[in-house]
């Protein structure tokens, strides 16, 4: 396509329609790229920042604090980008929307930083790394294809929504309210929201997913990360099984 200049016959060349969709995409993917980056380095110093502040608490203590800001800011975030309440994992299979698509960013740039942290502490919790894992390939592959921004984001709220109760557990127990009251109704606060979350809500988004014309990565890892949720609910259970069997036995001793 060619315009006339107005000086004389002198003519300009613009660019044809599709390299400018083109050169779009790649900056929309540097745009993705550049928040990944920036975010990683936030979270590590919102990491050194809480160090400080409680210089004298534990690197797992310090780290939950993050992880737990990280947890409300992406149930926040999964909630405000929803665009229709009535079918929350609707529209599926489609182009992932901006606040989406930064929503799972933040997100991926934190779990980058939280599996750096596990081999910096003294116990390397085998599956949870693995989780970490499956959870950055998954996300990492939704803001490469742009797409499954609805069904992404309902599974970071899925996932999140329990984990402030589970670092409330281990924070609990740091402050010296191991085996009180307090700390069980976490445990217990934790376990009903996981159960609910991840049992119910899970198995029917996994479901979704797979039925749904997403690429194959996509649902392969709907189905590991689902996988993974029934071997921890598995692993909760005994661990609810346990404190309560552990508390009865405690209060027939007094």
């Amino acid at each position: 396509m060619e315009v006339s200049s107005s000086f004389g016959s002198m003519k300009m060349a613009l660019p044809p329609l599709a390299a400018m969709e083109n050169t779009c995409e790649w900056l929309m993917e540097d745009y993705i790229v550049n928040y990944v980056v920036l975010g990683i380095f936030s979270w590590t110093a919102a990491f050194i920042l809480v160090r400080k502040i409680f210089p004298n608490r534990s690197f797992d203590f310090c780290n939950r604090i993050v992880s737990t800001i990280h947890a409300s800011l992406a149930v926040t975030s999964s909630s405000l980008s929803v665009k229709d309440w009535s079918c929350p994992v609707c529209p599926l299979a489609s182009k992932s929307s901006p606040l989406q698509m930064q929503t799972l960013a933040v997100t991926l740039a934190y779990l980058i930083y939280d599996l750096v942290c596990c081999f910096f502490d003294n116990h390397i919790n085998l599956d949870n790394s693995i989780h970490h894992l499956v959870s950055i390939i998954g996300i990492g592959a939704g803001l490469a294809y742009e797409m499954c921004g609805s069904e992404m984001v309902a599974a970071l709220w899925i996932t999140e929504i329990s984990s402030p109760f589970l670092h409330m557990r281990e924070l609990l127990k740091e402050l010296g309210y191991r085996d009180t009251d307090l700390n069980l109704a976490a445990d217990i606060s934790f376990a009903v929201i996981f159960t609910v979350a991840r049992m119910i809500g899970g198995p029917y988004l996994a479901y979704v997913t797979l039925s749904a014309n997403n690429p194959l990565l996509i649902k392969a890892m709907a189905l590991g990360l689902q996988l993974v949720s029934a071997f921890w609910f598995y692993k909760i259970a005994r661990m609810v099984k346990y404190k309560l069997t552990k508390r009865s036995t405690s209060k027939k001793m007094v």
